[in-house]
C-alpha cells in the first residue's frame, strides 16, 4: 500500500482541492491505514498516537467519522462535509459518493455488522443505511432515505423506510 499514491488519486478525486474538507478525511484515513503496514509495534505506536490526534482534529473540523478500519474502494468521495458517521465495520466499494448528515452504521448495538456497499453507490444527504446488510452496485440512495434492507444492483432506494425501485434503464445517469 503506497500512502503517497493513494493520496494522490485522492487528491484528483477532488479536482486537485487541498482545502476540500473531505480531501482531509481521506489523506488522515490513508495515513491511518498505511500505519498498520510498519511492521514493529515500537515504531508503529508513535505513528498511531499521530492518527488518533489527527483523526480526532478532522473529526472536529469536519464532521465526519470516516474510521481507518473501513475499507474503501478507488475514487470514494465525501460530497459535502458534516455529520457523517460511518461505523468501522461497514465498507464500500469504487466509485461512491456520501453527502452531509449520512450515517452507515449498526442497526443495533448486539449485533457487530454494518452494511457492505457496493460499486458507483451515490448516497443522498441525511440518508442512514444500518444493519447486516448489502448495497448493491450502481444504486443511488435518496436523501433522507432510512435503508434497513439489502438493495440489489442498479435499483433507487427512497423514503422512510427505503422503498426499493428498479431503475429502468441502467444506463442512466445516477440521481
Amino acid at each position: 500500500m503506497n500512502l503517497f499514491r493513494n493520496i494522490r488519486r485522492d487528491l484528483a478525486t477532488y479536482e486537485g482541492k487541498l482545502g476540500s474538507q473531505g480531501f482531509w478525511v481521506m489523506a488522515v484515513y490513508r495515513f491511518g491505514r498505511w500505519r498498520y503496514t510498519i511492521r514493529s509495534g515500537m515504531l508503529r505506536k508513535p505513528f498511531s498516537f499521530l492518527y488518533k490526534t489527527c483523526f480526532k482534529i478532522v473529526q472536529v473540523l469536519t464532521g465526519v467519522e470516516l474510521p481507518c478500519e473501513v475499507p474503501v474502494g478507488a475514487n470514494f468521495r465525501i460530497e459535502h462535509f458534516g455529520d457523517i458517521v460511518i461505523s468501522g465495520y461497514a465498507s464500500f466499494g469504487d466509485n461512491c459518493i456520501v453527502r452531509n448528515g449520512v450515517t452507515v452504521g449498526l442497526k443495533n448495538i448486539e449485533e457487530k455488522t454494518a452494511p457492505r456497499i457496493g460499486n458507483n453507490v451515490n448516497i443522498g444527504a441525511g440518508a442512514k443505511i444500518l444493519g447486516n446488510i448489502t448495497i448493491g452496485d450502481n444504486v443511488d440512495i435518496g436523501a433522507n432515505a432510512v435503508v434497513i434492507t439489502s438493495v440489489p444492483d442498479n435499483s433507487l432506494a427512497v423514503g422512510v423506510p427505503a422503498r426499493i425501485i428498479p431503475r429502468k434503464n441502467c444506463s442512466d445517469d445516477h440521481v
